[in-house]
This record gives C-alpha cells, structure tokens and sequence, in this order.
C-alpha cells in the first residue's frame, strides 16, 4: 500500500485549539497547487488500497478481513489479502447480482453484511430498479458463496414508482434488534410526498431481515399508512449509523442550497422536509419561511453552506484514541471527512479532516484493525486506509 499523505494529529477542542498543519507528498502537493510542509510528528498516513473503481459508493467488511465495495455502475468488487497480507482488488467482480437500473444518480448503492454471516453467507444490497420513467429503491438478500451471490430474495420495493433518477436515498443499517432500516430520498420530483404516509420516498422504513414488516413499526396498522414506514420528512438521506453504546440511529441527509442536517432518528419522527429547512433552493428561492415547526424533530446540526454529506461512520477503534466515540461523515462538496464528536449523545466541536487530499468522499467506514477506509467519489475512483504515522 502506498502512502499517500499525512497530517500532523492533535487532540480536538478549544483547549488545544483548531490550527491544523497540511502535509503531503510532493506530487499531491503539485497537483492541487500547494506548497509541501514539513512532516509533523504523530500524524496520520493515508495509503491507497485500489484504485481504478467507477464511482465506488459504499463498504463493508467481512468477517475474514475482505472488503466489499460496490461500484454505482452495478458492479460488487472485494478487497482481500494475499499471502504477505496486503489488500488487493480482485480482478473480477462478483457474479450472480441483480439487474441493476445505472442513469444518472441511479445504480448499485449500499452494501450490508449480516451479523451471523459465518453462519448463513447473507449480504444486503440497495440499488435503483425499473426504468428512468418508473423507477424503485429495491434492498435484496443473497448468499455470498465465493465470487458469487447466490439465493437472492427481495426484501423490499420502494413504492410507488417514481419518474426520475435523482434523490434515492438508500443506507442501510441494522438496529440494535436485527431489524434493518433503510433510507429514501424525497426522488427530487414532488417535495411534498415526503410528508404523504402512502409513499415510502422521503423515509426510513424499517423491515425484518426477511422482508416483512415488524409488529412494532410506529404506523402499522393505520389506514391509508405504508407500515414499513419509520420515520419521514426527509430530503436525500445517505448517511446512516446505528450506534449501539448510546442506543441511538444517527441519520444525515442533503439540503438543497445549504440546510445538510444530522438528525436523531426516532420511531414515527418528522424532520420536516420540505415544510422546515434553513437552506434554500438552487435558485436561490425560498423553499419554506420555516426553520422549525411544532410537531418538527430539529435537527442536532446543520451545514450551512452545503457540505453534501454522504457517507457516514461511528468510529471506536484502537488506532486512534483520540477519535474515539465519534461520527465521521464523507462530504462531497467540501472534499473532506467531517469529524463530529459525541458527547452525551450530541454533537461537539466538529473536525474537518482530509482536505489535503482535494477529493470528493462519498463512504467513510471503520475498518476491524481500527484504521479508517474512504472511498472517492470518481471515475476513477480510489479506496483509501488511513492508519497512524
């Protein structure tokens, strides 16, 4: 693994205070037209683990050490080690995916591995399904069994269809209880429907491993109510992380012109899109006169101006104590990687990390070993580690 770049690493908060010293290699330093500085001691190194990926969009690791990266043009790549035990991509993607819809924003999307995949070889996967005129989020279930996915099972639909192939959401994540949540995007086509409680778009819905919907869902069994509805009012939800030490689902989601939120996910929640928002349209419009509103989940922070955040990770490994009990959050606008520490459950004095590296991050996650693992939002598209120096 090449290294790339480091930073010199110092613990956060006013304290210490937020004057951060950029470090690169040479070459990266000619490239994005800054001037090399001198190494600082206990840094950080960022190595690059694959390059060459078209729009690589999430990760996830396997229990034996391979990484799974999916590629939006619908390709399922894996990362693994070779007998000196450096991670290597693989020549051939996996075999035995779906049909995947590739347009514009559509394609594969997030991938997820089951906690008794030793046991049963399950992996989940979101992607666009249908044409660009009727188009679904679509979550399946398959059996990893070597470079193929096998006994593929729907879970979920999203419906109805939508026109366009814009805004679709799609993290996963599993609660503390097994059941997997996945978020949808308001599909950028009729704002409102992120409030209609018949449509899934602009929601998190919430189904068991298996696809069915779970007893307690906060909307079963009302009329005219889709019950795998979770929560609503959302705009482009693309960060997810279920946090197990604070019991606690952390979404982020796009703004339009400004107005990124992370938000707490709670059971039957609204967070408002499209009647709050403090960002405005891309014209510059007003899209609401309100910021908060009765009835309203606020958010816990807001990125004014846009950061479009995609991406999201808790991070509590070993390698960097200092981060410990943090979410990390890929942006794509800012070419960086948000550090947002959390202290009681709510977000601190946030870091921004990683702008040496002048790329769009779409997925950010937290590697077994306690390294972190960025993924670029290009074509060509790189898969990046970053470990102490």
């Amino acid at each position: 693994m090449m290294p790339l770049a480091r930073r010199s690493h110092q613990h956060p908060g006013p304290r210490r205070g937020t004057a951060w010293r950029w470090v690169g290699t040479a070459a990266l330093a000619l490239v994005a037209g800054w001037p090399p500085v001198p190494a600082q001691a206990a840094g950080y190194r960022v190595e690059a683990v694959a390059s060459g990926l078209e729009f690589p969009w999430a990760a996830a690791f396997l229990p034996d050490g391979r990484l799974l990266v999916t590629e939006r043009a619908g390709r399922l790549r894996v990362i693994a080690r070779d007998a000196d035990g450096r991670l290597l991509l693989q020549p051939q993607p996996v075999e035995g995916l779906p049909p995947v819809l590739v347009a514009g924003q559509a394609g594969l999307f997030d991938v997820l591995v089951d906690p008794d995949f030793a046991r049963n070889g399950w992996i989940y996967l979101s992607f666009a399904h249908g044409t660009p005129q009727a188009n679904h989020l679509r979550v399946v279930r398959g059996r990893l069994d070597g470079n193929r996915l096998q006994d593929l099972r729907t879970l979920f639909t999203s419906q109805p269809a939508k026109p366009h192939d814009q805004h679709f959401g799609a993290r996963m994540a599993l609660l503390g209880d097994g059941t997997l949540v996945v978020t949808l995007g308001d599909g950028n086509v009729e704002r409102t429907d992120a409030q209609r409680m018949d449509s899934h778009v602009g929601k998190t819905v919430r189904v068991t491993r298996d696809g069915s919907v779970p007893a307690d869902n906060p909307f079963v069994g009302r009329a005219g109510v889709l019950p795998e509805i979770y929560s609503l009012g959302h705009r482009n939800p693309q960060g997810l992380a279920w946090v197990p030490a604070l019991n606690t689902l952390y979404q982020h989601e796009h703004g339009s012109k400004g107005g990124d939120e992370l938000n707490r996910i709670v059971p039957g929640g609204n967070y408002g899109w499209p009647m709050t928002t403090s960002g405005v349209d891309y014209t510059g419009a007003r899209i609401t006169p309100y910021r908060t509103l009765p009835g309203v989940q606020p958010p816990l922070a807001e990125w004014t101006p846009s950061i479009a955040p995609a991406g999201m990770s808790y991070y509590d490994g070993a390698l960097f104590p200092a981060w410990r009990g943090s979410l990390f959050v890929a942006a794509l606008k800012e070419r960086s990687v948000r550090r947002v520490p959390l202290q009681g459950g709510a977000p601190g004095a946030q870091e921004t990390l990683f702008r040496e590296l002048g790329e769009r991050m779409r997925d950010v996650r937290t590697g077994p070993e306690g390294a972190l693992y960025l993924l670029t939002d290009s074509a060509p598209g790189r898969v990046l580690r970053v470990v102490p120096h």
